[in-house]
């Protein structure tokens, strides 16, 4: 509940982030601190390779995506929403690259929760534009394809992990800082923000990568991963209910219903999966 709590609040950092310092800017900040632990932990057994499409996916792809999406128009809450379908596109991309195919009840489950993306999207108005709508959709695909890599992965996702592909996206996204932002963009960013920002960027990287994913990780390897993934459905609560309490957000019926649709098939989808895996490893489930 700790780990669930943490990335839903990190929706509400994220928008507080983003008022002092653009989207990659925000990544370089995020990552350079949840990169701090490569300084005393060695690299874990994985290639170059990839370590690197692992962290260009699962942590660039995905929080720049998401960060320019949010900043574009997204409501923090329906971000957490969205975010949360990496569920939805691991199955999908599993049944193209992997073999895996999905089954009907998970196929019912697919329907159902573009059904609910389909009727979000058609809430477009004044707090949730296309525009966001569109760059952070990008941002669960990007996840989702991370989620098939880190499967090849034969390391869990604890400290020594994190940290390392933490280091990925730090020049990509310094890079589209430089591009978008100017030359001396990033100084100009850190010598006014507010505390609000600077703490928005602390937590992100201490709070909701390094400890998080840490937590998360050892939870998988303590405990059957059918007890421990679901909880991450919880997540998209917790970023709804965090951006209610601090930007009176609120959500009319129609964007109710759409959320609802889109959890309700991702509940379908992972839930079966994760009890025929409970007796077949820990390991399968984890990209959930």
């Amino acid at each position: 509940m700790l780990t669930v709590v943490l990335w839903g609040v990190a929706f509400v950092a994220t928008r507080l982030g983003l008022d002092d310092f653009s989207p990659p800017q925000l990544v370089v900040l995020r990552f350079v601190v949840a990169a701090i632990p490569v300084l005393f932990l060695a690299r874990p057994a994985v290639s170059g390779s990839m370590l690197v499409a692992a962290g260009m996916t699962l942590y660039a792809g995905q929080f720049l995506f998401q960060f320019f999406g949010i900043a574009a128009g997204t409501p923090v809450g329906v971000a957490a929403l969205i975010v949360q379908t990496q569920a939805l596109f691991t199955v999908l991309f599993a049944a193209f690259v992997l073999r895996d195919r999905p089954s009907a009840r998970q196929v019912a489950g697919l329907v159902v929760a573009f059904a609910g993306l389909v009727v979000i999207a058609a809430t477009a108005g004044h707090d949730l534009t296309l525009l966001g709508f569109g760059l952070t959709m990008i941002s669960p695909i990007s996840f989702g394809i991370g989620n098939i890599l880190l499967k090849k992965i034969d390391v869990t996702a604890d400290l020594a992990l994190t940290a390392w592909m933490s280091l990925v996206p730090l020049l990509p996204a310094l890079a589209l800082s430089v591009l978008l932002d100017g030359p001396d963009g990033f100084v100009r960013s850190m010598a006014s923000a507010t505390w609000l920002g600077w703490g928005g960027a602390v937590f992100l990287g201490v709070a909701a990568t390094t400890l998080a994913y840490t937590i998360w990780g050892n939870l998988l390897r303590r405990y059957p991963a059918a007890t421990v993934a679901p909880f991450a459905l919880l997540v998209p609560f917790v970023g709804a209910l965090s951006s209610a309490l601090v930007f009176g957000e609120r959500f009319g019926p129609v964007r109710l219903a759409g959320m609802a649709c889109v959890l309700a098939g991702l509940a379908v989808i992972v839930l079966p999966v994760l009890r025929s895996s409970a007796t077949g490893g820990r390991r399968s489930a984890m990209t959930w």
